[in-house]
């Protein structure tokens, strides 16, 4: 992999993954930008103790623009877009509109690929090899800001989810803040140290899972399993065997084997509801312990937690979604229609389609 930073016209740092080393990136960004100027503001929330960023710039961000308008694919002659060069493999930089911006942390985009047509499943394992060693790298990078608590990779697909543009992209947020969700996992791993004498959590569900009716996958490195209470009509964790805290901790066998592992899980998702259907809308969320203090979780540390990857859809039937009314948004409990025995099953059986 060969990495090259450069900056946009506004100031924003772009960087560009390449797979063959001799691959040179001298591109200017020759559009006429103002420097970026954002109103991101974390609030927190006196009552259920979380936070909120306040972002009102982002009302004026791109919003489904033709395919011949897209800001992620490459600047070809006139057409001129976030990427100045006419061709890349893998491209991070900073959001144009991030949610969280200075002392609030840090948005980017992470263009997995220059075809504006493909998604993540179309990859081929060298190129999702690279997008896995870029979150890898910033992470890194981000980790050591020094507002910056957690680093979340993620990928939204499709338009049920909210996306708005079309490109094959996900993004990083690099919260000032350990995240509920986070927050809650390191509550429950402290929990079951101290009642069972130091078992690890994690370690416990992966086992019990592994012995299960839910595995969907399994290789040397990984397993994919549909968890035993799924908030979701089709919802899959993946796990490396070996438990690590975060993307940088992998060794170079388990590297190797995601591409083959994911890429399939990617591929098994778009055939769950038929071959008529339109892509499957999914979210797919890197969970990665925080790189900040942790004093507050008694006896919890970064080792304890267990990097894993969710993956999920909002689509609970053909032509159906899943949405989240009364009792999730109004009480956070989850009413799931699918079984997560029956979406397991169903993930095995699109194996061979």
């Amino acid at each position: 992999m060969k990495k090259t930073s450069t900056r946009l016209a506004d100031g924003r740092e772009l960087i560009y993954y390449d797979l063959r080393d001799d691959t040179v990136r001298d591109a200017v960004d020759r559009r006429p930008l103002d420097r970026t100027i954002t109103t991101s503001e974390v609030r927190r929330d006196a009552l259920l103790g979380d936070s909120v960023a306040i972002a009102s710039h982002r009302q004026g961000r791109t919003y489904h623009p033709p395919a011949d308008e897209c800001p992620l694919c490459p600047s070809m002659s006139d057409r001129l877009s976030e990427i100045p060069d006419s061709t890349y493999d893998v491209v991070v930089f900073e959001n144009r509109f991030p949610s969280l911006a200075g002392d609030s942390g840090r948005c980017e985009v992470v263009c997995f690929t220059s075809d504006h047509d493909a998604s993540f499943a179309d990859l081929t394992e060298e190129q999702a090899r690279l997008v896995l060693d870029a979150w890898t790298d910033r992470t890194s990078e981000l980790s050591h800001l020094p507002s910056v608590e957690q680093v979340f990779c993620f990928e939204n697909r499709g338009e049920e989810i909210g996306v708005t543009l079309g490109h094959p992209h996900g993004q990083i947020y690099a919260y000032p803040f350990i995240t509920p969700r986070t927050a809650l996992m390191l509550r429950s791993l402290a929990a079951h140290k101290e009642a069972t004498g130091g078992e690890n959590l994690f370690d416990a569900v992966l086992e019990q899972e592994l012995a299960g009716e839910r595995v969907v996958l399994e290789g040397e490195h990984w397993m994919a399993f549909v968890p035993h209470a799924a908030h979701w009509p089709y919802e899959v964790h993946l796990y490396p065997k070996r438990r690590v805290p975060d993307l940088l901790a992998l060794d170079e066998a388990a590297r190797t084997e995601f591409p083959q592992i994911y890429l399939e899980l990617l591929r098994r998702f778009d055939r769950i509801f038929g071959s008529g259907e339109p892509p499957t809308p999914y979210i797919a969320a890197w969970h990665q312990a925080p790189f900040g203090a942790l004093e507050e979780f008694d006896g919890v540390t970064r080792d304890d937690f267990a990097l894993h990857l969710e993956l999920f859809t909002i689509r609970r039937t053909s032509g159906k979604l899943k949405f989240l009314a009364g009792s999730e948004s109004g009480m956070n409990v989850f009413i799931n229609d699918v079984p997560p025995e029956r979406a397991a099953e169903r993930l095995r059986e699109v194996a061979s389609s």
